[in-house]
């Protein structure tokens, strides 16, 4: 993997057609996005290596269609991702079957929601765009959880594909 400089946008997502795929409307999200001169499948790699960039507990796989995994970071997070969309060099999605989030009044605010990454090959690399559908501005964890994301998405992960070596956890 080589270095980079590369471009970054992060902003509410628009609402758009069901993220694993299925056509319905669904809620926005939090969406960032950025262009890395590695290859899809370099990229695609990066973000299924979920232990390396996700700093926290995991547990199970998230490595084909109906896998799951338990990612805590005690005591504030406990998830549960179901892989719901998983095709190479272009996509991945989960859900989030079950969750509780100890800074927040409603716990399982993720239950329900999904994190999609799309790959997408552009005339100088890849293209990567993440999207937490669901996770807006009057979500009671959209402060601190977009704020996470942010060191997750935009810090960890891309240092793991421009690098090759993930971010320590900020914490």
């Amino acid at each position: 993997m080589t270095t980079s400089t590369s471009t970054s946008t992060s902003t509410p997502a628009p609402a758009s057609a069901s993220a694993s795929g299925g056509g319905a409307p669904t809620a926005r999200g939090y969406s960032t996005a950025y262009t890395v001169p590695q290859s899809p499948e370099e990229v695609f790699a990066a973000v299924t290596d979920v232990r390396t960039w996700w700093t926290g507990v995991i547990e199970g796989r998230a490595d084909g269609p109906g896998a799951e995994f338990t990612y805590r970071h005690p005591p504030e997070h406990y998830s549960v991702q179901r892989v719901v969309a998983y095709e190479p060099g272009r996509r991945v999605v989960w859900r989030v079957t079950d969750s509780e989030l100890s800074f927040v009044s409603e716990p399982g605010e993720w239950t329900g929601s999904e994190i999609v990454f799309d790959i997408t090959p552009v005339a100088d690399g890849t293209e990567l765009r993440f999207t937490h559908v669901g996770l807006v501005p009057d979500v009671e964890c959209f402060g601190a959880c977009s704020t996470a994301w942010t060191h997750f998405v935009d810090g960890s992960l891309r240092s793991l594909i421009t690098t090759g070596k993930a971010l320590p956890e900020p914490w």
